[in-house]
């Protein structure tokens, strides 16, 4: 069975050309590193719920696009590595560096879990 990390996360609205591009550029290294497919979803029907939905939990601001994401892996242990070798590679590599190029959304308020498959069809 598959490996998942999943992320919710709340976008600038204006920033999603930015978000797009800045996305396809650090999931190519998800793929390099091992991952079976990365899915980038911009949210188009995100409804308030009465206790709890998407937009609370990444406070997303009216001006914010919710986006939820996946990166399936072929197995744990090839995400363990995979994600490994992706922090190795931003703790050496300058372009990982937010003072120099900053990304197109709020990090902190990022919701993000690794999951073990347990269905599939």
């Amino acid at each position: 069975m598959p490996y998942i990390d999943g992320f919710v996360i709340a976008v600038p609205t204006a920033n999603k050309a930015w978000f797009v591009d800045h996305s396809a550029a650090t999931d190519a290294l998800f793929k390099e590193f091992g991952a079976s497919r990365v899915v980038e979803c911009w949210g188009d029907d995100v409804p308030d719920g009465k206790v709890t939905d998407f937009r609370k939990a990444v406070q997303a601001k009216d001006d914010e696009t919710v986006v939820f994401s996946w990166i399936e892996w072929p197995d744990k242990a090839t995400r363990d590595a995979g994600m490994a070798r992706f922090h190795e590679r931003a703790q050496t590599d300058s372009s990982f560096d937010i003072e120099q190029n900053p990304v197109p959304f709020d990090g902190a308020r990022m919701i993000f879990g690794g999951f073990s498959a347990v269905v599939e069809l």
